[in-house]
């Protein structure tokens, strides 16, 4: 059995809770070009657990190395895990977006504790989006570069729900109305949301 359907199965037995986190992807500034004869186009890819789930930044056509995305992923990773590795991070991946092959241009990383230190979900004001820059360094080991981005101290821009952590049962009911919502759009119907809660 793999380690993601070992996973699975004990999010499916209750034992474990999939956290969500938003962070806003800014820009990146004096990377390494690692495309010599065209521009190139870069893109990020952030997780926390890279064999569980990732998220993607659209590539950016004309920043070169220096590329802006301006862009909010959300990512799910293990509740648990912020509370028993303090080494844990965001992990960000910028990535040479080619024709051929995806070329590696470097890594940044922010440690979970640095992200989400609390605040009150339910007051605003107790929310300071934190602006944070961080090292890029190249898979040699080298710094070469900057990323920029942004991050909440509750792991959300727009609070939408009271508790970050929630269970799959949860996943999957929102996963089937976004489905139905598509689904009418598609058909050119009314778009209605059908919750069970």
């Amino acid at each position: 059995m793999s380690i993601m359907s070992d996973r699975w199965t004990t999010f499916q037995r209750g034992e474990d809770e999939l956290r969500e986190i938003e962070v806003l992807i800014i820009s990146a500034q004096d990377l390494k070009n690692v495309k010599h004869l065209t521009k190139m186009r870069a893109y990020a890819v952030v997780y926390v657990e890279k064999d569980f789930h990732m998220a993607k930044t659209q590539v950016d056509e004309h920043g070169g190395t220096n590329p802006t995305w301006n862009q909010v992923v959300k990512v799910k990773f293990h509740a648990k895990l912020a509370e028993k590795d303090v080494l844990e991070a965001v992990n960000v991946d910028i990535c040479e977006h080619g024709h051929v092959r995806e070329k590696p241009v470097g890594s940044a990383r922010v440690l979970l504790c640095d992200v989400l230190k609390g605040g009150d979900a339910s007051d605003p004001v107790d929310n300071p989006i934190q602006c944070l820059t961080v090292q890029v360094w190249r898979s040699s080991g080298r710094p070469q570069g900057l990323l920029n981005l942004w991050a909440p101290p509750t792991g959300r821009f727009l609070m939408r729900r009271e508790s970050l952590s929630f269970s799959v049962k949860e996943v999957a009911d929102e996963e089937m109305v976004e489905r139905e919502v598509a689904t009418w759009h598609g058909g050119g119907g009314a778009v209605v949301e059908r919750r069970s809660d």
